[in-house]
């Protein structure tokens, strides 16, 4: 049975692959994302490397075995599901429900998972717009033609699909400022010199930096 740590470590590689489209993973990208320093990383990529989970190459960086990837797709799944059981159910928002499903989805089993998953109507993604996997470890949505706020032009009508960064913070700013997965928004100005975007919701208008844009995937609607 691999431990929490080794469950957190292989998520967060498979995470950043398919942000970054990218099989290998350095030390240094995957110490920023576990929040740990990189001697710490090689320690441990070295032990992945040594279980077949991974395979490790010093200063090349590491990617994942097919065993590796379908030990990170299940826990990806159960993480996501949690999120989207505790806002669905609980009425939880979505700044609180990452800390709750990283403690909870190392816990639970694949049985009661499968239970949320069909309780839910097998959703093609979580809170936040990231794609659940399936029990075949086959993502459900598609968001790779989805493209950074920051980047639409003006007089666009676009959908928000998915948010990138998951900070409590920044989703804490977003929900104060009326956006969220789903809703709908056209793009009154983009000015590239200023570095702001100006969007209008259904409420009301929305002036952005790109900085904080460029967190905001979303796709054209006609």
């Amino acid at each position: 049975m691999p431990s929490l740590t080794v469950e957190n470590y292989l998520k967060a590689i498979l995470q950043i692959t398919t942000q970054e489209e990218s099989e290998t993973v350095s030390t240094g990208k995957l110490a920023q994302a576990m929040r740990v320093s990189p001697g710490t990383v090689t320690s441990m990529l070295k032990a992945l490397s040594d279980s077949g989970l991974a395979e490790y190459k010093p200063y090349s960086g590491v990617t994942l075995t097919e065993s590796g990837r379908l030990l990170a797709l299940r826990m990806l799944r159960r993480h996501r599901l949690i999120e989207l059981f505790l806002v669905k159910t609980l009425g939880l928002s979505w700044d609180l429900v990452h800390e709750e499903a990283e403690n909870m989805e190392h816990a639970v089993s694949d049985f009661l998972i499968d239970r949320i998953d069909e309780f839910l109507g097998f959703p093609p993604t979580d809170p936040h717009g990231d794609p659940i996997p399936s029990a075949d470890g086959d993502m459900r949505a598609d968001t790779l033609s989805a493209v950074p706020l920051s980047q639409c032009n003006a007089e666009t009508s676009i959908r928000f699909v998915r948010v990138t960064n998951q900070d409590p913070d920044f989703l804490r700013y977003l929900t104060d400022e009326g956006v969220s997965v789903g809703k709908l928004a056209t793009i009154n100005e983009n000015n590239a010199k200023a570095g702001v975007i100006h969007f209008e919701l259904e409420e009301h208008a929305v002036t952005m930096g790109h900085s904080a844009a460029s967190h905001l995937l979303v796709e054209s609607v006609s």
